[in-house]
């Protein structure tokens, strides 16, 4: 589930992107905007929903949470569940007696904000503009590594926010997750401090492994 939030985060994140000639030239206009804005944000937070459907349409039902995101920094809440991320370091708390310390060079390998930050988008995957009917935009994109986990993403841009709001991650198997954005603040004021791990607020029995 940590990957399935990390690509929320991804998502979310989009700036600074290099588009490459071969991928969709409408694609790229709808995401050039969604950069554009992102870098007038002053910081975000949302609360968002995640939804779980097997390949058979079974429901396995929602969770939801809270996020927070500034420049490179994030820290997302779930139930007692906790990542953050000072930019350097990520620290993933799962709730109970285990805490994961990872570096974001480690992470490179997932879809974080970081990786993005960093073109990274253009050389891991091409990406088309499927639909622009009603209130979005949605893209689709699919990963150029087929050994990822997931086979494709497909991303909803609110065409009045010119920000990503809904998406859906399709894994090999064909099951999908679902997420959407909403109570969404693009102007939140955001202290550093929010992002900084303290040892003290989590299990004192509670294992660190990094």
């Amino acid at each position: 589930m940590r990957k399935i939030y990390i690509l929320l985060l991804a998502a979310l994140s989009i700036t600074e992107l290099s588009f490459a000639d071969n991928n969709d030239p409408n694609a790229k206009k709808v995401l050039d905007a969604v950069s554009a804005k992102f870098k007038t944000f002053k910081g975000i937070t949302a609360s968002f929903a995640l939804k779980s459907v097997t390949s058979k349409g079974k429901d396995n039902g929602t969770q939801t949470g809270n996020i927070s995101i500034k420049g490179q920094k994030y820290l997302l809440k779930q139930g007692k569940t906790e990542i953050i991320s000072d930019g350097v370091k990520i620290y993933n708390f799962d709730g109970n007696k285990t805490i994961t310390i990872s570096t974001v060079e480690e992470g490179g390998q997932t879809l974080s904000p970081q990786n993005l930050l960093s073109n990274f988008y253009d050389k891991d995957f091409s990406y088309k503009l499927i639909s622009s009917k009603g209130s979005y935009h949605e893209v689709e994109l699919i990963p150029n590594d087929k050994k990822k986990n997931f086979q494709k993403v497909n991303v909803f841009i609110d065409k009045n926010k010119e920000m990503i709001t809904k998406a859906k991650i399709t894994d090999k198997s064909n099951n999908v997750i679902e997420f959407s954005l909403t109570n969404l603040n693009t102007n939140a004021s955001l202290p550093d401090n929010t992002f900084i791990y303290n040892r003290s607020k989590y299990p004192k029995d509670a294992e660190v492994l990094d």
